[in-house]
């Protein structure tokens, strides 16, 4: 029995509630007859067939067509550190390397302006990937080429400027590393994994951490080769073996190689390559290498935090072959974790370090002194360096979470941010992820993504149709810590998340495991959406909503609803369900003065523990998974309605309302799938999988939901997941669609798409077990994204070597005039104002040309040509010529009117007559013999004052307005008139002429 209901409502009719029955009792799983077993046993064995059909790979239909699918971002970002452009001292790009990708970001606006790709990267699998890149080297003979190594065994040669491939060449084995120097022409150095010959699993994973060699490859192809799209290297040679390299350099005099490997540095002569590697023991696996800029010693960072300068670089240096030998070494000791990361600056004073720690370390060589640059946002997985437009020197921190920063060196404080789709730091270091369940949400209002942030206590909202970060939300403040020795920290973690149709409310759920210091935590927040500053604030925290339990499940009402019928229901591992409300305070003058939500009712179901919650199309029924049963309560009242048992299932997972009549539910447990009839309190048909059920997607529009499936354990491909479309006339799948990627949760997005009539119109989000974000579905409707095909680079000639004037006196204001770049092409096209014309100004005055050779430009910008309509004809132009003639009388002028001008009433004779009196008083009737000095207020002297205002008098005549008929309305004050004619001393007044459409000119007697 439940609980009784701390707030009762007489129940009210709905149409979702004449489908159900009226009394409470269970209806168990009907008796099928035979003719509905015999329907179901083929439905079965087809799947059986299409399972095995499968496994074969021999029908396409049984497989299922490929679903169209887009990531929004890639969880192999960040892999290989950045390389800046080089060309002289100005750096305009620098390359990043995503999966099977290069992209080419502008430093100055952070953008990707261009991607390089030769192949289609295996999506889900980037870092085993077949083709994913895995360095990138700028070419020592030309500034303009770019080297790259992947693991499909293929060194490729790039002009990035026209972004076209030069040459490909095939090594035959995974590059993991490419290192090149100008005093070897034509020639490499990579790092290569051998492939090894050990049956047994232990065997091959210990010989492959050991089988990686150092290869001298010649960029030459064989004559048999050199037409062709792939060439083969003509000399290869191999320097020796390592462990996994880490590390590859060659020193700035070109004289030595250095590779990094396990516990050792390897140390080989160019001059003498058939010497083979001289071994370094360090104490710790090392993790990165860096040369200094000009002498001849290298840095080594570890697995232990500490940084070694290594001084082993001499001639009297014996060339053993494979000898161990130990050198002078100096230890800078300051991270507590492996250093990702290490880099010289360029004049080689300082060393720059990053790792887990979030914090960048800037060594004083020559002092041992250091500085710190905290918080970052992320581990730092590398660490690059520039020259900012400026000459300042800039350092680019690639963060493991997929974003870019930006530090300049005179002020050490991130200038600029580069970020796209954050990135969990756990699955960027090769670690699994400790969260079970992804906070995933759409927000209608803005058609914005709201996903799990690179910290677990934050979401971030990413917009899809900008493929912009639009914002980053702290859920569960708390300190961004590294983990304490070798046990990671388990911060508050954000679990669930859900947004109201309407888009103005918000749940999450966080929660903390409990430690050995303190309990464990779980917090529900109600977060209200701010139309105005367009973010989210916290409107009501509700501590442990259902005791020390965890949360199982939350929903908000669906629809748009006024404030008093707004509810929230949850379950928990207590056993209870309970149900929230919106409560308002008001003050005397019974106005709203605070809204925030409490307690509404709680109750149970038999000792079973609630798992789901799924509300109706029109929000006056729920339903509530517990055990192997389907509970429906009424909304307003929480009265129990009816029972849906499924005996075959040994427990629902999950049960959805199917389309906006409500009449079917499905059921889902771990491979069973049931469809129920509420009208008929049937069951309509069951299906079973043969391999394990992910989740159910409801269409909120039509009656059609989609089915994801894991893959069989037996198949070949476990990382690919199966989408079967349904409706509830047959248990058979409309249709089948793969992915080739795993989900470890989706929700529908109709604005990404368009649901069409078709049965099977679904557009999804989800997010991937290497934590990819990706829209896939039947309409897939992304717009293109900037830079995301190879594209030759515009404004290139920016990027030229500055002269010894430039380096003085600055660029020339006229310098990018010349040759406009594609961004700032549409801004020159437009028409300039006089604000960016007097910008020329802004130049040195020895740089500016001659004014007289400006000043016809300056004049056509500063003066804008009159519009054919607002062009004077040729009466008016005879009367600017005319000024001394006298005008006509009002009568004897006719109103002049046009066809599409209409007057709204008629003027009459004495609305005229006061017009012409006005005139008559206002008019300038003479001129004085001597001018009254102007003061700084623009007024005559002597000006009496009216009611505390200057009146001026000309003539005699006074302005103040006639008090009969008083001010018009809508005229604006006339300056005072100072300066009249000496031509004749006395005037004679005149009725100045009214005419419509023309200007009325001075009268002067």
């Amino acid at each position: 029995m439940p609980v009784p209901v701390t707030e009762a409502r007489p129940p009210t009719a709905s149409p979702a509630k004449q489908r159900v029955a009226q009394a409470t009792h269970d209806v168990s799983t009907p008796n099928a007859p035979k003719s509905a077993g015999k329907t179901r046993k083929p439905t079965v064995r087809a799947r059986v067939e299409v399972g095995e059909e499968c496994l074969a790979g021999t029908s396409k239909a049984a497989n299922g067509e490929p679903w169209s699918w887009k990531s929004l971002t890639e969880s192999s970002a960040n892999k290989a550190p950045p390389v800046f452009t080089r060309d002289g001292r100005c750096v305009i790009y620098f390359f990043s390397v995503v999966g099977a990708s290069v992209k080419i970001y502008s430093a100055g606006t952070g953008q990707v302006v261009s991607t390089l790709e030769d192949h289609v990267p295996d999506f889900g699998r980037s870092s085993g990937s077949s083709h994913a890149v895995t360095s990138v080297i700028l070419s020592p003979h030309n500034p303009f080429q770019l080297i790259t190594g992947s693991l499909d065994g293929h060194i490729r040669i790039w002009d990035f400027l026209d972004a076209e491939l030069l040459q490909t060449i095939d090594v035959t084995l995974p590059v993991s590393l490419v290192a090149a120097h100008e005093n070897f022409k034509d020639h490499v150095f990579v790092a290569v994994a051998r492939p090894t010959k050990q049956k047994t699993k232990k065997a091959k994973i210990d010989k492959a951490e050991n089988n990686f060699e150092v290869l001298r490859v010649s960029l030459k192809p064989t004559d048999a080769t050199a037409g062709s799209p792939v060439q083969v290297p003509s000399d290869v040679r191999v320097v020796g073996k390592t462990r996994a390299t880490t590390g590859l350099g060659l020193s700035p005099s070109g004289a030595w190689l250095v590779a990094t490997g396990g516990h050792k540095a390897y140390v080989c002569s160019t001059s003498d390559l058939k010497a083979g590697f001289t071994k370094f023991v360090s104490p710790s696996p090392l993790t990165c290498l860096a040369f200094h800029p000009s002498e001849e010693y290298f840095a080594t960072g570890d697995g232990v935090g500490c940084i070694r300068l290594w001084y082993c670089l001499n001639a009297g240096l014996p060339q053993n072959n494979g000898a161990e030998r130990k050198a002078q070494t100096t230890t800078l000791h300051w991270h507590s974790h492996a250093v990702s990361s290490i880099a010289f600056t360029g004049n080689g004073a300082y060393l720059l370090s990053g790792g887990e720690e979030a914090v960048l370390v800037i060594w004083q060589l020559h002092s041992g002194k250091k500085e710190f640059v905290p918080r970052v946002g992320a581990p730092i997985s590398h660490v690059a360096l520039s020259k900012a437009s400026d000459g300042q020197e800039e350092y680019l921190l690639a963060l493991a979470d997929a974003t870019f920063v930006f530090i300049p060196s005179g002020t050490l404080k991130i200038s600029k941010s580069i970020a796209r789709v954050k990135l969990d730091p756990a699955i960027s270091h090769d670690r699994p992820s400790t969260s079970s369940s992804i906070p995933l949400a759409v927000h209608s209002t803005t058609s914005t993504l709201i996903l799990p942030s690179s910290h677990p206590s934050s979401l971030q909202v990413f917009q899809p149709s900008s493929s912009k970060l639009i914002a980053e939300l702290e859920v569960s403040p708390s300190n961004r810590v590294s983990r304490k020795d070798e046990k990671p920290l388990e911060p508050s973690r954000v679990e669930r998340v859900i947004v109201a149709d309407s888009g103005d409310w918000m749940i999450t759920i966080d929660h903390r495991e409990q430690d050995d210091v303190a309990h464990a935590e779980t917090y529900m927040k109600i977060w209200w959406w701010d139309h105005k500053a367009e973010f989210w604030i916290l409107n009501t925290r509700i501590d442990r909503p259902h005791g020390h339990q965890n949360v199982t499940d939350a929903a908000f009402r669906p629809g748009k609803r006024p404030a008093d019928q707004l509810m929230v229901v949850t379950t928990g591992e207590d056993g209870n369900i309970k149900t929230w409300r919106l409560r308002s305070v008001r003050n005397k003058l019974g106005q709203s003065e605070a809204e925030f939500w409490v307690a509404r009712s709680t109750q149970r179901f038999r000792s079973g523990i609630p798992r789901h919650i799924a509300w109706s199309a029109d929000g006056s029924l729920f339903a509530i998974s517990v055990g192997i049963h389907v509970v429906l309560y009424e909304a307003l009242s929480n009265a129990l309605y009816q029972v849906l048992t499924s005996p075959d299932c040994s427990q629902v997972s999950s049960a959805h309302f199917v389309g906006p009549s409500g009449r079917y539910i499905t059921v889902a447990g771990s491979v069973d799938l049931m469809l129920w009839d509420l009208l008929t309190k049937s069951m309509q048909w069951h299906y079973r999988s043969s391999s394990v059920l992910d989740q159910v997607i409801v269409n909120p529009k039509e009656e059609i939901f989609a089915l994801l499936e894991r893959a069989p354990t037996l198949s070949t491909d476990l990382s690919s997941t199966k989408v079967l479309l349904f409706n509830p006339s047959s248990p058979t799948p409309s249709a089948t669609r793969t992915l080739p990627f795993r989900l470890r949760c989706a929700i529908g997005h109709p604005s990404l798409g368009t649901l069409s009539s078709e049965t099977s119109s679904f557009t999804l989000v989800g997010v991937t077990d290497a934590w990819n974000v990706v829209v896939f579905g039947d309409d897939v409707r992304l717009p293109h994204e900037e830079g995301s095909t190879a594209q030759g680079l515009d404004g290139v000639e920016n990027s030229r070597k500055q002269t010894l004037f430039q380096d003085i006196f600055g660029k020339s204001a006229f310098a990018e005039l010349d040759q406009p770049s594609a961004s700032s092409a549409i801004s020159l096209a437009q028409p300039w104002r006089g604000k960016e014309i007097g910008e020329i100004f802004d130049a040195p005055a020895y740089l500016m040309p001659p004014l007289g050779s400006l000043f016809d430009s300056l004049v056509d910008g500063f003066l804008t040509a009159r519009s054919a309509a607002e062009a004077p004809d040729d009466d008016e132009q005879e009367d600017e010529q005319e000024d001394d003639i006298e005008m006509a009388d009002a009568s004897d002028v006719p109103i002049a009117t046009t066809q599409t001008s209409t007057m709204d009433r008629a003027v009459d004779q004495r609305e005229m007559d006061i017009f012409v009196d006005l005139f008559k008083k206002h008019a300038v009737s003479g001129s004085t013999s001597k001018q009254s000095p102007v003061q700084a207020n623009g007024l005559p002297n002597g000006v009496p004052k009216v009611n505390g205002v200057r009146t001026p008098r000309i003539n005699g005549v006074s302005h103040t307005p006639v008090k009969e008929n008083g001010p018009v309305k809508g005229a604006k004050a006339q300056p005072p008139l100072t300066s009249v004619s000496r031509e004749s001393s006395h005037a004679e007044e005149s009725t100045p002429a009214v005419v419509v459409g023309k200007k009325r000119k001075k009268s002067l007697g």
